[in-house]
């Protein structure tokens, strides 16, 4: 899908990026790892706790140019992209250690730019390598990236799709509004500001609805219905689906209106944040909050499968040649990563590797993605848990031992956010079929089979010389391995 996402105006300016880019490059070997997830997944937490560790040398055993003591310093230096905003990775840190609160979730994109000074491995690199790579971190909305299957699809591919997905029966009752003021509306009838702001804000009401943790649901275009920033309330913004359009449709018409500002904003939205970011990516990693799918049922889990689908499908992977290279970037590495792995115990991890195993290969099947090597993880950028076991009667049960956060519930309990409790979470279930099995039932009371509660930060320790040590995590390492242990070869 990707190819068919630019013209060959938007192809020669990303061609002319791409070689200025390669010039410097010569002088400053970089790598640009872009960052994405839904929202919640941990995008955040998952670039401050790289950094942190990077910098302060955490424990990485599984990173190998680490491990093997080939990294001098690793640094945060100034950024390239003067136009984009810095990720705050100092205040976030001040969040998680000082305030042991999660930072705010990514609104929009930002950059940091970090560098490692290493040895390199071979002594003929050694000869000619400067030992000196500079990682530029791109994060950025994942709501954003969905946005981007919309530059291959008409106003009335558009209004088609998002009416069969409202009435899907996770999403019918949440649309009902919605639905019912569209069919109310007469395509033709004269182009109206009023009827089509009420339209929008109906609209972007359902996807926040579908956004919240009782649905859990990811796949919800356009992505900035859910994070306007500065396009609040402005035309591009104020359009909506429409049922029943008329095939000709009518100069002044309320769908001539709504088909304009579509095209508005993929023009003006859209097409620039690909053409200026996507395609200048080297590595990517996808984050996905699946502890929160799986708490609302096989319905969540099949939408999250579905948005992956749709996010693999604009990217641009495989791997080129020295000429070809010269003039345009391509992703050979994408790695799936399912966060929030400490909300269970080290025993159900494996299983919650081989549920994102199974998302990711149908994703990449179903978006025909090739050319890039995948992979998936189980991880916890930052571990808010540590394991334990408990007696419950001749039975020893394996437990996570956290603070949970304020207002978190588990067996009619609700939790003050300060007190430490061992909680038993749940196993997952060992096939992973049912897990995406939308016609799969509940439990009698409609809850969940399984139900996961999510933790403050931990209390980092420090030195007897009052350094705070590393944010802990799980495999952390072996995402770092993946994603730029062989440039550091």
């Amino acid at each position: 899908m990707a190819s068919s996402l630019t013209t060959f105006t938007d192809e020669a300016r990303i061609a002319l990026d791409t070689l200025s880019g390669r010039a410097a490059g010569l002088f400053s070997p970089s790598l640009r790892l872009g960052v994405t997830g839904l929202s919640r997944a941990g995008k955040t937490v998952f670039i401050s706790a790289l950094v942190h560790n990077l910098i302060h040398g955490g424990r990485l055993p599984l990173f190998e140019a680490q491990k093997s003591g080939r990294i001098a310093r690793a640094l945060l230096e100034e950024q390239p992209d003067d136009a984009v905003p810095r990720f705050q990775y100092e205040d976030h840190v001040a969040a998680l250690v000082d305030d042991r609160v999660w930072p705010d979730s990514t609104r929009a994109i930002s950059e940091l730019r970090l560098t490692i000074e290493y040895e390199s491995a071979s002594g003929w690199n050694r000869l000619f390598s400067a030992g000196k790579l500079s990682i530029d971190i791109v994060d950025y909305p994942g709501e954003w990236l969905l946005d981007l299957p919309l530059l291959g699809k008409s106003f009335a591919d558009f209004s088609r799709e998002a009416v069969e997905l409202a009435a899907l029966p996770v999403r019918s009752d949440l649309s009902q509004a919605w639905q019912e003021l569209a069919s109310s509306v007469d395509p033709d009838a004269d182009a109206d500001e009023m009827t089509a702001r009420r339209l929008a804000e109906s609209f972007a009401a359902y996807l926040k609805a579908c956004k919240l943790d009782e649905r859990a649901l990811s796949t919800l275009p356009p992505g900035r219905f859910l994070m306007p920033g500065d396009l609040e309330g402005s035309p591009a913004l104020t359009f909506a689906p429409l049922m029943k359009l008329s095939e000709r449709r009518r100069p002044g018409s309320l769908q001539a209106m709504m088909e304009r500002r579509y095209e508005a904003y993929k023009t003006h939205v859209v097409k620039p944040f690909f053409r200026e970011h996507i395609t200048r990516l080297d590595r990517q990693i996808v984050l996905i909050d699946a502890m929160q799918a799986l708490n609302a049922g096989p319905a969540a889990m099949a939408d999250l499968e579905r948005a992956v689908t749709e996010i693999l499908s604009c990217f641009r992977p495989g791997r080129g040649n020295f000429v070809t290279d010269l003039f345009s970037r391509r992703i050979d590495r994408i790695l799936v990563a399912a966060t929030k792995a400490d909300q269970l115990h080290h025993e159900s991890h494996d299983r919650l590797q081989a549920i994102v195993r199974r998302l990711a290969d149908r994703a990449v099947a179903r978006a025909n993605f090739s050319g890039a090597d995948v992979d998936v993880v189980a991880m916890a950028a930052v571990r808010s848990t540590r394991q334990g076991t408990v007696k419950q009667g001749r039975e020893t049960l394996p437990v996570i031992i956290g603070t949970p956060l304020r207002g978190e519930k588990i067996n009619g309990e609700t939790f003050d956010g300060k007190a430490e409790t061992a909680i038993f979470p749940g196993d997952l279930p060992e096939k992973v079929d049912p897990v995406f099995d939308a016609s799969g039932q509940q439990a009698e009371n409609n809850e969940p089979a399984i139900r996961f509660v999510r933790f403050r930060p931990p209390k980092l320790e420090r030195t007897a010389e009052g350094v705070t040590l590393s944010l802990p995590h799980i495999r952390l390492d072996r995402a770092l391995q993946f994603l730029i242990g062989d440039r550091l070869a």
